[in-house]
């Protein structure tokens, strides 16, 4: 205790060395707390994002049919199996919306049925597009809330007509565009329109029967891992084995893609705020050579009535890591106060950036280790003194 309130009485009798010199320490743990707890926020972000598109989703594209194209009648025969749910082709074109005196491009997307319940889409209005619609070829479509408003002009639209690629199409559903689905999370400024599957093989010219693309998703008690297994199976078996010939992909791969990123990111921005800290240690260890140097004589006065090289050198070791553990604290608490005026700036966005405790420890126990790791050269170099020599100086 003794060694302690010296330490803190040398450091208070030249405050603004000691907070120049605490200045590296307190930007690197800033660094390092600040870039890391964002990082993370965003993380989660994304991750609840991703998450929120459908877990329990496969998207399946076939590249090559082998003569054996995909029908309709296969999606229909498919779902029967015990470990798939719901199966629902999509594909998409663009055409010219028209209503009244209004026109513009919409993102029309020719899908099947469980199409909405593969992709959690929220109806406004209306129905979603039903089986019967895809075996009557039916002239109908579903909307989102940013087509119905902008082409239309209101929501409350059901029963209207709209023109697509210069065909009259009722209205029979409007989707709420809360970006819950794959489609919605990437496309909610755009004027997003969904027809039947088989209405738009007669629209296109480039759309046919021949599916190439749909969602499957898992069975009510069963796992996205055997949807996956049993759907790969079966197009194994009707491709000639050729796994090149199809991809089946989850929301999975794209949650541990982006856990792979964020991770190598946080690793990298806290290598950057370490630097950061080894720096702030070097002016540590700069300064308290300066401390020893003008302490000499005070040095050789406590040599001389006894102290021995343990007191000298834990003498100015705790000085050094005192520096550093109040920078750290300082750091730390600015820190916290930057995230917090960070949080409320970003508070439209539903992300939170919140100080990760692990990270703070990681700092504290960092700024341990550089306070005796820089501070052991200038306190060997004072407990090595000889008394005489250091009487000699300060005379």
């Amino acid at each position: 205790m003794q060694t302690l309130k010296m330490a803190l009485k040398s450091i208070g009798s030249n405050k603004l060395r000691a907070f120049l010199t605490m200045l590296g320490i307190i930007i690197g743990v800033m660094a390092l707390v600040i870039l890391v707890s964002l990082v993370n926020g965003a993380t989660g972000s994304v991750t609840d994002t991703i998450s929120s598109l459908g877990s329990n989703m496969l998207t399946v594209n076939v590249s090559d049919n082998k003569g054996a194209p995909v029908h309709l009648d296969d999606l229909r025969t498919w779902m029967e199996e015990d470990a798939i749910g719901n199966a629902a082709a999509y594909t998409k074109e663009s055409f010219t919306g028209k209503s009244g005196g209004n026109s513009d491009s919409v993102d029309v997307y020719g899908v099947t049925a469980y199409y909405d319940t593969i992709q959690d889409l929220s109806m406004m209005l209306g129905r979603f597009i039903k089986s019967t619609d895809i075996e009557n070829h039916t002239y109908v479509c579903v909307i989102n809330e940013t087509l119905a408003t902008e082409l239309i002009g209101y929501t409350d639209c059901v029963g209207k007509e709209i023109t697509i690629n210069g065909v009259k199409f009722t209205v029979v559903g409007v989707l709420e565009d809360n970006d819950t689905s794959l489609t919605s999370a990437f496309s909610s400024d755009s004027l997003v329109a969904y027809i039947p599957y088989t209405t738009l093989v007669r629209l296109s010219e480039t759309t046919t029967l021949e599916i190439t693309s749909f969602y499957v998703s898992a069975a009510e008690n069963g796992t996205t891992d055997q949807a996956e297994e049993r759907i790969t199976k079966i197009l194994m078996d009707r491709f000639e084995d050729d796994e090149d010939a199809f991809s089946v992909k989850s929301q999975n791969v794209l949650e541990d893609t982006m856990s792979t990123v964020t991770s190598a990111l946080t690793i990298l921005l806290g290598g950057i705020a370490a630097i950061s800290l080894i720096v702030g240690g070097i002016g540590i260890m700069n300064i308290m050579l300066v401390t020893v140097t003008e302490r000499t004589r005070e040095i050789g006065i406590r040599k001389a009535i006894g102290a021995n090289r343990r007191v000298i050198l834990q003498q100015f070791l705790l000085e050094a890591v005192v520096l550093c553990m109040m920078g750290c604290a300082i750091g730390i608490g600015l820190s916290w106060a930057i995230l917090r005026v960070i949080g409320v700036v970003v508070s439209s966005l539903s992300i939170t950036f919140k100080m990760n405790l692990n990270v703070v420890l990681v700092a504290v126990g960092f700024c341990f280790m550089i306070g005796i790791v820089f501070g052991l050269y200038p306190a060997n170099k004072a407990a090595k003194m000889k008394p005489i020599d250091a009487l000699h100086y300060g005379g």
